[in-house]
């Protein structure tokens, strides 16, 4: 499966079926992560149910505190 992340071209051997499921593999926390799947914002309540397709393009958010 071939998903394109962040601008990157990443290959993966075993299709990912979820939105969920790549944050997972990618070691990204689902709580602090705003993503967009195809140009579309994907809701925080819908990441597990989000569905990947080969050729998606996922831009991945990670929210970080500081001050």
């Amino acid at each position: 499966m071939k998903l394109v992340i962040n601008g990157e071209e990443q290959i993966f051997t075993q299709p990912v079926a979820t939105v969920a499921l790549l944050l997972e593999k990618l070691g990204v926390p689902v709580s602090r992560t705003a993503v967009e799947l195809n140009g579309n914002p994907v809701e925080q309540h819908k990441i597990e149910a989000t569905a990947l397709q080969d050729a998606d393009r996922i831009e991945i958010v990670s929210f970080v505190g500081g001050g």
